[in-house]
């Protein structure tokens, strides 16, 4: 009932629509239960002259000009069946366009919140959640719920009203026959659901070796450059084949099992049509029922027999729809980070101090402990430190994806979290290790944040990042295609980008997380002197494992363990002993012998 109550929340805007879909399909069904008694009232009122006990149909066979009258044109009575078949077409097509209009619509309202949803979900809920089973969410799962709305939830409907509709009918008739009629339908109704309930896994099972084929092939078509690269072709062919293999055996066991199924159902179906025709004849021979009460009863079985064998595969597929509802509900029940809490919107210059900051992702396990430091406006600050020490956890709280748990973080005076985050995500321009580009132009790329930015920003901005003279090299210059990722273009190129893009906001305070890492030394310092040299001098905080990257800062923090265990001036830093020193030997080093190689 829950899970109902969720759907009809969904629904919102199309349950009327649904509703009258339903009511086709009642009124098609209720058709569908005529045509055996006009050919039962045919048979016994019509041709036999047996009395007519009902006054709706002795009403109906006035209306045609009497029992002599159909007698004698019994084409009538075709006309008849004809235009009942006709209309019945007419509500099952208003059905049919109803519902599937009703579960496209309320589809693509789930798709468009989840969507919404999703971008207003926390940097931390991206970070733990994995890409695949989001994009199964927002897409198989909610196929599911749609086709549950649009077919399934229909048939629950239509067959509820079909078996209590012909066994009512059934009664009325023949209350012999009737228990006849329904004696096997419970055996197959159970069948029916408890094979299904069993057969679960197969479907799961051959969903999941599906996702499977399908990832090993998106990882293939992303990865073919380094398939082609290191001539792994035949290796990922034969993974290929394993994973198309073993979805080829799984749906085959579930084609074998539905198979069993059906030989099973269409046999119980049978023996019960057979039982019903047996104890027809029977009850025809001893004279209590008729020729046309019997040629009717064997209509209304079959109508009874196909919905009893589909319910139990409608049940099961409606327990897949509730648990695709459930998924999605996960999302959209996950709260949303709050982009404007405090409506507070300080002007920022880029005066940064930490005082006794701690930060941690998990209870009891620090990454940040007691970090204090303060930076000027315009001034440059690097952090250097092994991996892990903590360095991108630091900058990642500078834009507000994390919260801080203790100590404060100051933003000219102003408490980091007291800022609303939109705000600060303004003023603060992040560079991330590893760029991401859309399949669009190189301008719509650098103009992505601020699509109205002038051409001649773009190109400044370009200019800065030294990736200019290398857009022009194109032949569609910034109208050229970067393709999936970026892909067109080479590592170094995809960095310059993503630092154009940040710097085009002209940001008061931009933090390299390690971006700088993918271009060469040259390149390196043409884009850290442009940076120094533009008007309004922004603050700038760089993360690098290259001494020479950082060289040129005015403080250089050293963190390890979460710790700040060395400060000052590269001067300062390569006369004292410790980590920073060590770094800068062995870089020297290789640099040596790299000169004399």
């Amino acid at each position: 009932m829950r899970e109902f109550k969720k759907l009809l929340k969904f629904m919102e805007g199309y349950r009327l629509i649904y509703l009258f879909g339903i009511i086709s399909i009642i009124i098609s069904q209720i058709l569908t239960t005529v045509t055996p008694l006009i050919l039962s009232t045919t048979f016994d009122n019509i041709i036999r002259e047996e009395s007519i006990k009902s006054s709706i149909i002795q009403r109906t066979v006035n209306i045609f000009g009497g029992r002599d009258i159909l007698r004698e044109k019994l084409w009538i009575i075709g006309i008849l069946l004809l235009s009942v078949t006709i209309v019945r077409g007419i509500f099952l097509y208003l059905k049919n366009t109803l519902s599937s209009k009703a579960a496209e619509g309320t589809t693509k309202k789930m798709r468009d919140k989840l969507y919404d949803h999703i971008q207003r979900l926390p940097y931390d809920y991206h970070v733990k959640s994995e890409t695949g089973e989001l994009i199964q969410k927002c897409t198989s799962d909610v196929d599911t719920i749609k086709r549950f709305i649009a077919i399934q939830l229909m048939e629950i409907v239509g067959s509820v009203f079909m078996i209590a509709l012909v066994i009512s009918i059934m009664f009325s008739m023949n209350i012999k026959l009737t228990f006849a009629s329904v004696l096997i339908l419970p055996i197959t109704f159970s069948f029916a659901l408890i094979f299904f309930k069993k057969v679960k896994k197969d479907f799961t099972a051959s969903d999941e070796a599906e996702a499977r084929m399908t990832t090993t092939l998106q990882e293939n078509l992303t990865g073919v450059r380094v398939v082609k690269a290191f001539s792994r072709q035949k290796f990922e062919v034969d993974k290929f084949d394993e994973r198309n293999f073993d979805y080829q055996k799984l749906t085959y066991k579930l084609i074998k099992n539905l198979s069993i199924y059906w030989g099973i159902s269409d046999f119980l179906s049978m023996t019960q049509v057979g039982f019903v025709a047996v104890v027809g004849s029977y009850l025809s021979y001893k004279g209590e029922l008729s020729l046309g009460v019997f040629v009717a009863f064997v209509s209304y079985i079959n109508m009874l027999v196909w919905p009893v064998r589909q319910m139990g595969r409608t049940l099961t597929d409606m327990g897949k729809a509730f648990v695709s509802l459930n998924r999605v509900e996960e999302i959209l029940e996950t709260p949303i980070e709050l982009l404007e809490e405090n409506n507070s919107r300080p002007d920022i210059k880029g005066n940064i101090e930490f005082e006794n900051v701690c930060f941690q992702y998990e209870e009891d396990k620090p990454v940040l402990s007691d970090l204090s430091f303060s930076v000027n406006t315009g001034q440059t600050i690097a952090l250097i430190g092994p991996t892990g020490s903590g360095k991108s956890s630091l900058v990642h709280l500078l834009p507000r994806l994390y919260e801080y748990n203790k100590g404060s973080i100051k933003f000219d005076g102003v408490e980091l979290n007291t800022i609303d985050k939109s705000w600060i995500r303004k003023n603060v321009g992040l560079v991330l290790q590893e760029p991401f580009l859309y399949a669009k132009t190189i301008k719509d790329n650098i103009k992505l944040a601020y699509p109205g930015m002038t051409d001649e920003k773009v190109y400044e901005a370009a200019k800065i990042a030294s990736i200019h003279e290398d857009i022009n090299s194109f032949e569609l210059g910034y109208e050229t295609l970067v393709g999936e990722r970026g892909v067109s273009l080479s590592g170094g190129q995809k960095q310059r980008m993503a630092i154009a893009r940040t710097i085009i906001n002209n940001s008061p305070i931009v933090v390299f997380d390690d971006s700088l890492s993918a271009v060469d030394t040259e390149t390196d310092i043409s884009i850290r002197k442009a940076l120094n040299t533009r008007k309004n001098k922004a603050t700038t905080i760089i993360i690098s494992h290259r001494i020479s990257t950082v060289s040129e800062a005015d403080m250089i923090l050293v963190i390890d363990r979460g710790k700040i265990i060395q400060r000052g001036t590269h001067d300062s830093l390569i006369n004292e002993e410790g980590l920073y020193k060590r770094v800068y030997t062995i870089q020297n080093s290789l640099d040596d012998e790299a000169i004399d190689a």
